[in-house]
């Protein structure tokens, strides 16, 4: 357990900034699937590369773009609900946990290091997965539906911080997107990309590991410069 209270040269993040999909959990097959069901119910096309594309975008974004290129009736907004009841029902039959993801949770709450949530996903999604960890395990929760602006945008990871009263820039944000790590680098974060479905490309203002699995709370702030 840490000795020192998490902040700037401590050897700690003031706070872990976490996305969900991809990243806390691997719910982007569910979400696939729910997209191939949508279009088979409503007699749209659909493939994997355009479902790939969609990771870590803003929900109505998404809902935009199955709309147009799935070629189907309903609104992006009737979309987004559609999708949100195929994939809730999969996530309560089963949470599909990153390999890591719950032991690095489990050391940062061991070493006083707050986290945040920043998802695109909706509130409704995110409860059934928070029911499978420990009460408080985030101390805030940003979700697609309760900001203006999504990701990439930097405002999620900068809402997320604020709630939790730290500075970006003392923060490690954990991401598996190339949509993702824009959103935190923009606001300012140290940024710890995991690719897992989509590739992120290599560039400025983060660092790309293979995986969670194995990392406590000191070695994920090394890794990002800490």
């Amino acid at each position: 357990m840490a000795d020192a209270t998490p902040g700037s040269g401590t050897g700690l993040p003031a706070a872990a900034l976490w996305d969900m999909d991809g990243t806390l959990v691997d719910t982007e097959p569910y979400w696939i699937a729910t997209e191939f069901e949508l279009a088979e119910r409503y007699g749209g096309t659909w493939s994997t590369e355009h479902a790939l594309n969609l990771v870590g975008n803003d929900l109505l974004v998404s809902g935009r773009y199955i709309r147009e290129h799935m070629g189907i009736e309903p609104s992006a907004e009737e979309i987004v609900e559609l999708l949100l009841d195929g994939v809730v029902e999969k996530v309560r039959r089963e949470v599909p946990w990153r390999p890591g993801a719950r032991e690095l949770l489990a050391d940062l709450a061991a070493a006083g290091v707050p986290c945040a949530l920043v998802t695109m996903s909706y509130r409704r999604f995110v409860e059934p997965i928070l029911e499978g960890l420990p009460a408080g395990t985030f101390a805030a929760l940003v979700t697609g539906d309760e900001v203006e602006h999504g990701k990439p945008h930097p405002a999620p990871y900068l809402t997320a911080a604020a709630a939790l009263g730290v500075d970006p820039g003392d923060c490690v944000a954990i991401e598996d997107s190339a949509t993702g790590v824009a959103s935190a680098v923009a606001a300012g974060c140290r940024v710890l990309a995991v690719p897992h479905h989509v590739q992120v490309p290599a560039g400025p203002g983060h660092t790309s590991h293979d995986t969670l699995a194995g990392l406590d709370a000191r070695g994920l702030w090394t890794l990002v410069g800490g």
